[in-house]
């Protein structure tokens, strides 16, 4: 597995507040995924980003990372499995569009890998 990118996921409670701090004061650009339940937010003109989430709309907990490995989740899947790795989410084509799936890291960290292709 190659990943393409790594994205911090951060718990927050409202979107709307948490927009005005990382927006209106760190000064982020927002990235409208058009979702209720996450958004994301870049550096002005960089790939560095982060993504702050409600609280997952398909998976059974939230993720602290995702992954993404573009055409190559298939075979991310498979390896985590080959080397008992828990599956917290099943591998899921979402309703928005990407295939991806979640894994416990052996420290207990919840990883979203996904099949993004794209840089955010």
């Amino acid at each position: 597995m190659q990943p393409t990118h790594i994205i911090a996921n951060l718990s927050v409670p409202d979107l709307d507040r948490a927009r005005d701090f990382y927006q209106g004061y760190l000064g982020l650009t927002p990235d409208d995924m058009g979702l209720d339940w996450v958004t994301r937010f870049r550096l002005p003109g960089g790939s560095s980003a982060i993504q702050l989430v409600t609280r997952d709309a398909t998976a059974p907990v939230d993720s602290v990372l995702s992954v993404a490995v573009g055409d190559q989740v298939q075979e991310a899947y498979e390896e985590a499995v080959r080397r008992g790795y828990e599956i917290v989410h099943p591998l899921t084509t979402e309703a928005w569009g990407p295939q991806r799936f979640f894994v416990r890291a052996p420290d207990g960290n919840v990883i979203n890998i996904v099949g993004h292709k794209d840089p955010g």
